[in-house]
């Protein structure tokens, strides 16, 4: 069974393994736990048998009139079964009360983020593909 949960407290770095599939410098677990502990929101889905996290959404925010959606991740094993939809309505209805809620991602994956209301935008971005694993302090 999978439960949902709103806070990274408690969690442990064992939790947090197979993320970030196909990254080519992907956060360690430790470095991972302390994006979680970092964003201004976060929805988690956990296996209650093994005790891992199989899905996260993460939000950063001002908390006055916008959040961005950085991360949205289900493990390979756990998808299909509406579990990153869960996780993006639950923040998403955390953040209902702002003015924007944004996020980038490939137009490949659009209709996903379509069906739970969002809407294409034209954005710009940077990526500094030399930071992508975080790395102490970052």
């Amino acid at each position: 069974m999978i439960s949902y949960r709103d806070s990274a407290a408690g969690l442990a770095p064992e939790q947090l393994l197979g993320f970030f599939v196909g990254w080519p410098s992907p956060p360690t677990p430790e470095t991972h736990l302390r994006l979680l502990r970092g964003s201004a929101a976060v929805e988690l889905a956990l296996d209650e048998a093994s005790g891992v996290v199989v899905g996260f959404v993460t939000a950063i925010s001002d908390g006055i009139s916008c959040a961005y959606v950085p991360h949205l991740e289900v493990l390979p094993a756990y998808q299909g079964r509406g579990i990153g939809t869960t996780l993006l309505t639950r923040l998403l209805a955390r953040l209902r009360d702002l003015y924007m809620i944004d996020l980038l991602c490939d137009p490949d994956v659009q209709p996903f983020y379509a069906r739970v209301g969002m809407r294409p935008a034209v954005g710009m971005c940077v990526r500094n593909y030399d930071k992508q694993a975080g790395g102490e302090g970052a």
